[in-house]
């Protein structure tokens, strides 16, 4: 293995199982996908318990996807395409960092910077992609995660984000 293989090791198994553990949180974490639906709703995503179980299982099965290295660019771009919508929806309000009360965007755009570049770089040969012969990095995986992630997120947001307007001002 080279290094461009082990750091593609190392980012995609970081960056993978830090998603799994999102998207379990969002099932099965303290206020459970009931909780996560709420959430949602709260922030326009309407229904939210469609939106709760989606975000859940996309991030179980994009991180996974991504940790073993498994179809990389689809995997990276449902990654960038969660962080997209987290970003607009819920941080992007808030400024960029994210200490700043109700956390900004610095955490989402820094993972989907990440997942692009994992895409660009490619799985390594420490992967399933590798293993059964699956060519797609470089500027193919780039166009293919960035892509699935900018249309997919536009789509949902266009489609389903209703969020509250602000109560006007006199």
């Amino acid at each position: 293995m080279t290094s461009p293989d082990t750091a593609a090791l190392v980012l995609r198994i970081v960056v993978g199982l830090t998603i799994v553990a999102h998207g379990y949180n969002h099932i099965f974490g303290p206020g459970g996908v009931q909780g996560t639906a709420g959430w949602f709703s709260s922030m326009g995503l309407k229904p939210g318990i469609v939106h709760a179980w989606m975000s859940g299982l996309t991030e179980l099965a994009a991180g996974f996807g991504l940790a073993f290295g498994f179809l990389t660019p689809f995997s990276a771009g449902a990654i960038i395409g969660t962080m997209v919508v987290a970003g607009i929806t819920a941080h992007r309000k808030n400024g960029f960092f994210i200490f700043k009360p109700g956390q900004g965007y610095e955490y989402v755009l820094m993972i989907a910077v990440v997942a692009a570049g994992i895409a660009i770089l490619g799985p390594g040969k420490a992967s399933l992609d590798h293993a059964i012969g699956i060519d797609l990095d470089g500027w193919a995986g780039g166009l293919i995660a960035v892509g699935l992630g900018v249309v997919g997120s536009a789509g949902l947001l266009g489609g389903a984000w209703r969020p509250e307007k602000p109560a006007p001002t006199t």
